[in-house]
């Protein structure tokens, strides 16, 4: 990327504060490592962009890693005074959830409540 003065910075879209630096990003999703990957980021605010290649290196290995399309839209229920929650086989299997297992569960904010396996 140049900017109007012919340079290699670019000032950030987002922010428009800082400029793009070039750097290896470790990516993570749902708290595993894909490994580190060249990616521009902004000095300021540390917006990251990567390009189309490597993006599409990212979506290969979270695919390998079967890490792709883990996320899902589910419904609350009922069971007797209770609500429940179900959560698909997919999920379960990646956090080593099978029926009769003990878990913790808090809420962590208004909007978001955390199930922690192995207690």
């Amino acid at each position: 990327m140049h900017n109007q003065k012919g340079d290699d910075k670019m000032k950030c879209d987002i922010c428009e504060k800082g400029e793009f630096e070039n750097k290896r990003i470790d990516f993570k999703i749902y708290g595993v490592s894909l490994g580190k990957f060249p990616a521009q980021v902004c000095s300021s605010c540390s917006e990251t962009f990567f390009s189309e290649a490597i993006s599409d290196k990212i979506d290969d290995l979270a695919k390998k890693k079967g890490l792709w399309g883990l996320e899902a839209k589910t419904k609350v229920g009922m069971v007797g005074n209770s609500i429940d929650v179900k959560i698909s086989k997919k999920i379960a299997d990646f956090a080593g959830l099978k029926k009769g297992n003990e878990v913790r569960v808090y809420p962590e904010g208004k909007n978001r409540i955390i199930i922690e396996s192995n207690v």
